[in-house]
């Protein structure tokens, strides 16, 4: 990992039953961090056999880890102007069959916050796509940043992990913070008549992974 990064630790970590609307059902051990760089409450979801997976890392394989952005209204409310409910579903399910970390990053609307999400979703509504919306509201296109993520596998002793996410952003930024990245693996593409402009905007702007399997 990165010499520089600053060290995060473990505040508190617990075990909590996981349940979806469609009533799959798991278990996760829920890490909350003290020193995290941007002070946020990020949560770290250890699913499956995550500690044998930091075992294994360099031998068997790494964890398989999935840095999740929030987003209220699409894993809490299943709205389907995105596919981010679906996509956190799916996380869910096979990094517990796989073992490893959700990692569940409060970087609302691609880092912009929740209110000025709904006002790019305005903005949408108006003609402009995503990203465009974004940079009218005065942002970036897209503002995550990754550092807490890498602070929180470093701290849970993940040196070595499979990202599952369709976004190369997020592996170059874990990469350029110490990170080895072993693979990205794809997840399914949760298409809707809602969410069709969203998520041609996402493969046309963002460079997303091509040829992905689209889920209806």
């Amino acid at each position: 990992m990165d010499e520089g990064l600053p060290v995060a630790t473990v505040r508190t970590q617990v075990t909590v039953p996981l349940r979806f609307p469609d009533g799959y059902a798991t278990t996760a051990r829920v890490f909350s961090f003290d020193g995290l760089v941007d002070g946020r409450e990020h949560l770290a979801f250890g699913l499956g056999d995550w500690v044998g997976s930091l075992h294994r890392q360099h031998t068997d394989g790494p964890p398989l880890v999935r840095p999740h952005s929030e987003c209220l209204t699409g894993d809490v409310f299943g709205s389907q102007r995105c596919d981010c409910g679906p996509q956190l579903r799916e996380g869910v399910e096979r990094i517990a069959a796989a073992g490893g970390f959700l990692l569940y990053l409060r970087q609302e609307g691609r880092g912009i916050g929740l209110y000025a999400k709904l006002d790019a979703y305005a903005l949408q509504d108006a003609g402009l796509d995503t990203y465009e919306a974004n940079v009218a509201l005065g942002h970036g296109e897209d503002e995550r940043d990754y550092t807490a993520a890498a602070q929180m596998l470093a701290t849970l002793g993940a040196e070595r992990v499979a990202l599952l996410t369709n976004n190369p952003d997020k592996a170059e930024q874990l990469v350029q913070l110490g990170l080895t990245v072993t693979e990205c693996v794809p997840t399914g593409v949760y298409l809707s008549p809602a969410n069709a402009g969203y998520l041609a905007a996402k493969a046309s702007r963002a460079a997303r992974t091509p040829d992905l399997p689209f889920v209806r």
